[in-house]
């Protein structure tokens, strides 16, 4: 093995002498030499290895409200980062030259946990972020870093499709203090022909962080004739409502033409509009839009008075009528989220980072 290349523990041989990997639902059966579908995860004698520990394709402090994440940390930066592959297949996919990357230099930087660790506490981030890719088929790199953060007092986020089986999920997110999960749609066609996955696997994951202490956030992506019809949209906030609870942020973003998909029109503001309605009117709390330019839409209410709490526009942070946990000045209800201290402005700033001097070709999103 060469020193990117560690075991892992999330699989089973198979007695035709293939060996599964156990790590997502995919459970791609391996010969010796394979890769799974992720790319990064392959057979390695009788075993599996991750064969991309301590390399990405890049580092870049963030708003942690691109991730996005509103309720956690607001106006703080996050330390942005991601490696290679993925065990989706989604037509859509907006990062598609990492995520679907089969092509090791596009793993240009490399760090320690130690490194990350102190390099985003030297920067003053908050909060490191595993990103660009999912962090699901790189969780031992993801997990020693998480671990290297927490000693230094730096909490740590998945953005996630949230496609992962349920033994390594437990072992996951038990390191982990917040993440934001994709719910790409909310039928299985959709999921299956669109994303090469299942709807249920995700709502699976959904339900166990519900029971967790990991703060959780929702993304859709809504594609125009795909995902966004009345009937689907008040179908998945009416469960999130109902197996998530109320106070579960929902971001419905736009949609642009890339990767497999250029056939589709961008997702006018109207739909996420739409969206947003359709959730609030079934109970979310906090249901926004992204991707478009819409200051009502981005901005965060009070679910006890209805007063504007936080104003944004696009990631920069305007009016902000909260104490310093949390509660809204106006009338002591407390927002649900993560609010520790008082609030950053690190604002719109995108600061690519080098790391042992070498930068990554690739420039994530």
């Amino acid at each position: 093995m060469d020193r990117y290349t560690v075991p892992t523990s999330y699989w089973h041989q198979l007695d035709d002498g293939r060996v599964q990997c156990d790590l997502c639902p995919r459970e791609c059966k391996l010969h010796d030499g394979q890769r799974g579908v992720c790319f990064v995860r392959a057979r390695e004698d009788d075993g599996v290895v991750l064969t991309t520990y301590g390399r990405s394709s890049g580092f870049c402090v963030d708003p942690i409200e691109k991730k996005p994440l509103n309720h956690f940390l607001p106006g703080s930066s996050v330390f942005s980062f991601g490696t290679a592959g993925c065990n989706l297949a989604c037509r859509f996919c907006q990062n598609w030259d990492i995520s679907k990357s089969k092509e090791i230099d596009t793993l240009a930087d490399e760090a320690s946990p130690a490194t990350i660790a102190r390099t985003a506490a030297d920067l003053g981030c908050r909060s490191v972020a595993f990103t660009y890719n999912d962090p699901t088929i790189f969780m031992e790199y993801a997990i020693d870093v998480a671990d290297a953060c927490r000693e230094l007092g730096i909490k740590t986020v998945a953005v996630t499709a949230g496609y992962i089986s349920p033994a390594p999920r437990a072992e996951f997110y038990r390191h982990l203090d917040a993440a934001n999960v994709d719910l790409k749609g909310f039928t299985e066609e959709f999921y299956k022909h669109t994303c090469g996955a299942e709807l249920g696997a995700v709502l699976d994951t959904l339900e166990y962080l519900a029971g967790t202490d990991v703060w959780v956030e929702l993304t859709t992506l809504l594609i125009p004739g795909m995902n966004d019809s009345d009937d689907e949209l008040d179908a998945m906030t009416r469960w999130v409502v109902d197996h998530l609870g109320p106070d579960v942020p929902m971001h419905f973003t736009a949609f642009h033409p890339d990767y497999r998909m250029l056939d589709k029109a961008p997702t006018p503001p109207a739909t996420l509009q739409r969206a947003r309605r359709i959730a609030m009117d079934n109970g979310v709390r906090h249901a926004y839009t992204g991707n478009v330019r819409d200051l009502e839409g981005g901005s965060t209410r009070c679910h006890g008075c209805g007063e504007l709490v936080i104003s944004r526009d696009g990631y920069v942070l305007g009016e902000y009528r909260l104490d310093d946990s949390g509660h809204c000045i106006s009338c002591g209800t407390a927002i649900p989220g993560v609010f520790d201290g008082p609030v950053e402005h690190w604002g719109q700033r995108r600061q690519p980072v080098v790391l042992r001097g070498r930068r990554s070709t690739g420039d994530p999103r």
